[in-house]
């Protein structure tokens, strides 16, 4: 938990795992922290990133890894660089964010040609879909999601770090949608909601799923749940047109805007 000023302004998971009483010594935040309604300022990340490298400064053993969730800007990278933070690797992360703002006929016309076409698809298929925010469906999600990982060989966060999250975020805080056809599970997503903002985390769909456009409907439905739960931004998010093209179109087919963090720094 973040405070600022003796109040909660948001969520961080911090990683850590250390050897010979800490002589080696790794840390890592991946995409935080994750602000509340009212906070997530300039400053407020300058303070952040301070009191970050404060608590685990760079030395002889320690690895880095930091991820910040912000917008990438010369003052965010001058912000990053004072606290002996630097970049590692290609410069950048993209992620694709969706503004919740609008209205729902004006949401429904940003989306692309194909994604809105697989969307009336999915939307005349036999689909029920169902969400649950007490975390009842996370076992079954958790264990699908690792048996199709493990399956297919992709990058995600592991099954321990969603159950950390599920701890920290349910209830009400963790949505999960699941997509049926004749009581049968064939998609479903994570998303988590942080103040007046939501992240996609992760997601299924079985060959019956794809072939309903699944995921297309579970997607369009949740920008109407968090819609009603007061959610302003949605982030869809990291894309690259490397090892996951077709996961960026289909991203960027749901109406969003491409947004550039500043990547992995060290």
């Amino acid at each position: 938990m973040i405070e600022i000023d003796g109040r909660e302004a948001g969520l961080v998971q911090i990683l850590e795992a250390g050897f010979f009483g800490n002589l080696i010594h790794a840390v890592i935040v991946d995409r935080g922290p994750l602000w509340f309604e009212g906070f997530g300022s300039t400053a407020h990340f300058k303070a952040f990133t301070a009191e970050l490298n404060r608590q685990f400064p760079r030395r002889f053993g320690r690895k880095r890894r930091f991820i910040p969730e912000i917008e990438d800007n010369p003052k965010t990278r001058n912000i990053l660089k004072k606290n002996n933070f630097y970049p590692i690797g290609q410069h950048g992360y993209e992620t694709i964010w969706v503004d919740l703002t609008q209205e729902e006929n004006i949401l429904m016309s940003t989306l692309k040609a194909q994604s809105r076409n697989k969307l009336r698809k999915a939307q005349k298929a036999d689909l029920t879909i169902e969400w649950d925010e007490k975390g009842a469906y996370l076992p079954w999600l958790l264990t699908t999601y690792s048996l199709d990982k493990k399956e297919k060989s992709y990058d995600g966060p592991s099954v321990k770090l969603l159950q950390a999250l599920g701890r920290t975020f349910l209830p009400k805080n963790m949505l999960i949608g699941r997509a049926l056809i004749n009581d049968k599970p064939v998609g479903a997503i994570l998303i988590l909601c942080h103040g007046s903002g939501a992240t996609y985390q992760i997601g299924w769909s079985s060959q019956e799923g794809r072939k309903t456009a699944a995921h297309h409907r579970l997607l369009w439905d949740a920008f109407c749940v968090l819609k009603n739960k007061g959610i302003k931004d949605f982030d869809l998010g990291g894309v690259n047109d490397g090892t996951a093209k077709g996961v960026k179109q289909f991203k960027s087919g749901m109406g969003g805007h491409l947004v550039r963090l500043p990547g992995l720094y060290g």
